[in-house]
């Protein structure tokens, strides 16, 4: 039975449409376009807010000032961006690939906005809870390497051709490990339902059990995701910007967009597979714990990014098939016998 707040929520506002429309097939529709609608006011909002608490965080860490005049408290820095952003020129350079130019930050957005979709924010209230949700989010987010090597090639840039080059190497280098990592949690659960994944932890969180998977997952996700110390798509000091260094105003926003939707999306993701999703003491309801926990873990993966210095591409590349896949295939081999010999006894 479900008990969440948001739950009871939903299924009232169910019951009030079903009154009015009387149409079953148009009411899940209605529902399906809110709950859609509600997940893109949540990625962008996202973006927002950890556009100034990126700023923020960093000045925290690094000694400096930060973002203090637009607005109280440099409040408004964000809007501002926006409007500046929105208000650039939309430059095309000559001898691109037109098509594959402009589809390249359109696409990388879809993924990013796609995946909320499959996140159970509390009890009974997620959008899709398909019996292969964790497959799923590993195939869609797996799709976000190919924007950028179509925004690369198609940028008919050296820098951008060697950015996209890169990701493919960087995401493709630690998409095997993670998926190892995870398998432990799969072995664990019995399912790659998300919301069973959830329920499991009732008890005992992952990160208890699988404290090898928590730290795999930690460095593949901020690699997959382009977050420091692991952002070499867009090395500054060797690359200029990457695949990004060619496009301007909305269409470059529309990278970063999916950037800090992705880091939102590691830390909803961590909370679900190792901190108990909604589960917390009562005095809170579950979508307030989600919430809580989800936003620890941005703010630990901000703090680490604006903490360590960039790695090389060769010294990143290694760690991840030489150090991170042995310690994950050993965890998946550990989990085994554990389970083996937990059944016997």
């Amino acid at each position: 039975m479900h008990s969440g707040i948001l739950y009871s929520t939903a299924q009232a506002l169910r019951e009030i449409l079903m009154s009015l429309v009387g149409v079953p097939l148009l009411v899940d529709i209605i529902m399906t376009v809110i709950c859609a609608t509600i997940l893109l006011l949540i990625m962008a909002t996202s973006a927002l807010v950890f556009t100034l608490g990126e700023r923020k965080i960093c000045a925290f860490i690094q000694v400096r000032i930060g973002p203090n005049r637009v607005g109280p408290g440099g409040l408004l820095q964000s809007v501002a961006d926006m409007i500046k952003l929105m208000d650039k020129e939309d430059i095309v350079p000559r001898g691109i690939d037109k098509w594959l130019w402009v589809l390249s930050p359109i696409l990388l957005l879809v993924p990013s906005a796609l995946i909320y979709a499959f996140f159970p924010f509390d009890d009974g209230v997620i959008l899709a809870d398909v019996n292969v949700g964790l497959f799923l989010l590993i195939a869609i987010t797996s799709q976000t390497v190919l924007p950028f090597l179509m925004g690369g090639y198609a940028s008919n840039s050296k820098y951008s051709l060697i950015g996209g080059m890169r990701t493919v190497a960087q995401m493709l280098g630690y998409e095997v490990p993670m998926v190892f990592a995870l398998m432990g949690i799969v072995m664990l659960t019995g399912s790659l339902k998300m919301s069973a994944i959830v329920e499991a932890q009732s008890n005992v969180w992952f990160i208890v059990l699988q404290p090898l998977a928590f730290l795999i997952y930690i460095v593949t996700a901020l690699v997959e995701s382009n977050r420091p110390p692991f952002n070499l798509v867009e090395g500054e000091s060797e690359i200029i910007a990457g695949p990004f260094t060619e496009y301007t105003g909305m269409r470059w926003a529309l990278f970063f967009l999916a950037e800090f939707s992705n880091l939102m999306c590691i830390g909803i993701l961590t909370t679900t597979l190792f901190l108990g999703g909604w589960h917390g003491p009562d005095f809170l309801p579950g979508f307030a714990w989600f919430w809580i926990k989800t936003f620890i873990c941005v703010l630990f993966y901000q703090w680490v990014g604006w903490t360590f210095p960039r790695l090389r591409i060769d010294t990143m590349l290694s760690f991840g098939w030489k150090v991170l896949l042995p310690i994950a295939l050993v965890n998946v081999l550990l989990t085994g016998v554990g389970i083996y010999i937990y059944n016997i006894m």
